[in-house]
C-alpha cells in the first residue's frame, strides 16, 4: 500500500522535506499546501535586493511546484490553499481553495507540518496603516521597494539582523535612516554589549540615526508621511518598516501536538511530533539547543532544511538523528563581516549557566605582511567544566568559517583548554604561526586558570 503524505507549508523547510522523501521514495503519493502563490522564497536576500546588489527578487526562489511535482508521480502542489484546520485523530486536513472558496478533505498516514512563522506585530496601534510596512515575504519586498522609491526618510523599527540589513541597505541607496530599538541594546540576541556598541558606532558613521532605548508605541500616517510616537517623543518619516522578530505558526495543532510555552512545536531527535503520523520542521519548530541542552526557538533558514530534510527522511523510518543546533548564523556590515555561534555570555547568565568571557582584538596575519586587519572575538565558556558555549567575530577580514567551526566544537562539547593547542594551519596569508583561534582559547583559559588561584 503506497503511503499518503500532506505537507503543509512550503517554504524553506517544506521543500526540504519534499526533495528528501521523494528522492527517496518517488512513489508517495504527496499533497502539499501552501496559502501563497509561491514557494521557497529566499527572505534573507530582501535587503539585498533593496539595496541593489541582486537585481531580480524572483531569482530568490530555489524551487517551483513543476520543479517539486517532476520528483515523483503522484505529487500534487496545491497554491492559494489554505488548510483550515488537521484532525490528527481522524488523520485528515481540510483545506481551502482560496481562488474558489471551495474546501476539501484530505486523508494522510502522515503529515509534515512546515508552516513557518508569522512576522511579529508588536503592541503598537495603527502598526497596519498605509506606509508602514512588514519585511518577510516576496510581497513585502515588493511593496517596501515600490514605497521606497519616493522616500526620502525611512525609519526602522527593530535592531535585530533584519532591522541593521535594512537600515545598510537604505544608507547605501543614500536614504535617511532611522533605527529605532527598544530596551535591548542592538543585536543583544547575536552580541554583548561591546560587539553591540561597535556595531552602533559603525551605523552611525555610516549616517544611520539611532534612536535606542527608544519604544514605539502609536502609528499615524498622511498620503505621504507616517508619525511614529515613542516614549521619546514623535518620529517622521516617509515609510516605516517593522521587524522585531517572528513567531511559530502553529495554531493547526494547538492541543493535539506537544508545544513549548511559545507555541513551538516540540519534536523528538527524528523530527517526529508526540503524535507518531505528524513530523514537523523549520520556524514552526523548536530547535534543541546544543549550549544549553534545551529546546529554543532560532527561525533560521539553516535549521529548517536540516529540518526538513530530516523529516522527508524520517518519515518511512528513523534514519537520521537530529544533533541539534548552534544557532550559527552571520551578518555582513558595509566592509565588515560578523559571526556568531551559541550563547552570548548575557544569554549564558540569563540560563544560569556560570559563564565568563574573554574579548581579544589582533591583527589575523603577521606584521611583515603588506596588509593586514584587526579580528575582534569574544569566547564564552563553561566556568565549571570549561566547555565552549558561544563565540562572536567580527572583522573586515572573512572570519564565518571561525564560528562555523567554533559550532562544531560546542557541539562535540570541546573545551576551553581544547581549543587553545588544537591544530591549525599556519601560512603568512591567512593567519600567524598560532592561529586567533588557538589565542583566544589560550587567553581564555589564562582567564580560568586564574580564577582558581
Amino acid at each position: 500500500m503506497l503511503m499518503k503524505v500532506v505537507v503543509v507549508g512550503c517554504t524553506h523547510a517544506g521543500t526540504a522535506a519534499v526533495r528528501e522523501l521523494l528522492t527517496r521514495h518517488p512513489e508517495t503519493e504527496v499533497d502539499i499546501f501552501e496559502r501563497r502563490e509561491d514557494i521557497s522564497f529566499l527572505s534573507c536576500g530582501i535587503a539585498l535586493y533593496l539595496e541593489g546588489t541582486v537585481g531580480r527578487l524572483e531569482d530568490m526562489f530555489y524551487a517551483t511546484p513543476a520543479s517539486l511535482e517532476a520528483l515523483g508521480t503522484k505529487v500534487h502542489v496545491h497554491l492559494n490553499h489554505d488548510v483550515l484546520s488537521i484532525d490528527a485523530a481522524d488523520h485528515r486536513i481540510v483545506a481551502e481553495d482560496l481562488a474558489t472558496g471551495q474546501q476539501q478533505h484530505y486523508q494522510y498516514d502522515k503529515l509534515i507540518m512546515t508552516t513557518g512563522s508569522y512576522p511579529v506585530i508588536p503592541p503598537i496601534s495603527g502598526v497596519s496603516i498605509p506606509r508602514v510596512l512588514m519585511c518577510k515575504s516576496y510581497d513585502d519586498a515588493r511593496k517596501i521597494k515600490e514605497s521606497a522609491k519616493d522616500a526620502g526618510k525611512i525609519a526602522i523599527v527593530g535592531g535585530g539582523y533584519i532591522g541593521v540589513e535594512l537600515a545598510e541597505a537604505y544608507s547605501r541607496n543614500h536614504k535617511q535612516v532611522i533605527l529605532i530599538n527598544g530596551v535591548s541594546p542592538l543585536l543583544s540576541h547575536y552580541v554583548d554589549l561591546p560587539l553591540s556598541r561597535e556595531i552602533a558606532a559603525v551605523l552611525t558613521k555610516h549616517g544611520v540615526e539611532l534612536k535606542t532605548n527608544t519604544i514605539a508605541r502609536h502609528f499615524d500616517s498622511d498620503e505621504k508621511h507616517v508619525f511614529i510616537q515613542t516614549d521619546q517623543g514623535e518620529i517622521q518619516a516617509d515609510l516605516a518598516v517593522v521587524c522585531v522578530g517572528f513567531r511559530p505558526m502553529t495554531e493547526l495543532l494547538v492541543g493535539q501536538v506537544k508545544m513549548n510555552p511559545d507555541g513551538a512545536i516540540h519534536v523528538n531527535d527524528y523530527m517526529q511530533t508526540s503524535n507518531p503520523d505528524i513530523y514537523a520542521a523549520g520556524d514552526a519548530v523548536a530547535v534543541h539547543f546544543n549550549p544549553t541542552g534545551k529546546d529554543a526557538y532560532a527561525p533560521l533558514a539553516t535549521n529548517a532544511i536540516r529540518q526538513g530534510k530530516m523529516a522527508g527522511a524520517n518519515i518511512f523510518g528513523q534514519n537520521i538523528k537530529y544533533m541539534g543546533t548552534q544557532a550559527t548564523s552571520a551578518l555582513k556590515l558595509y566592509d565588515h563581516s560578523l559571526a556568531v555561534t551559541g550563547l552570548t555570555l548575557a544569554h549564558a547568565k540569563r540560563n544560569h549557566l556560570p559563564a565568563a568571557s574573554v574579548t581579544m582584538t589582533d591583527d589575523f596575519r603577521p606584521p611583515f605582511m603588506p596588509h593586514t586587519v584587526k579580528i575582534t572575538m569574544v569566547l564564552v565558556y563553561d566556568t565549571r567544566d570549561r566547555r565552549i558555549l558561544g563565540a562572536q567575530f567580527y572583522s573586515q577580514y572573512d572570519i564565518t568559517n571561525a564560528a562555523n567551526l567554533i559550532s562544531v566544537m560546542i557541539q562535540n562539547h570541546n573545551t576551553i583548554d581544547q581549543l587553545a593547542y588544537v591544530d591549525m594551519l599556519f601560512n603568512p596569508n591567512y593567519d600567524k604561526p598560532w592561529h586567533y583561534l588557538n589565542l583566544i582559547g589560550q587567553l581564555a583559559v589564562m582567564q580560568a586558570d586564574n580564577a582558581k588561584l
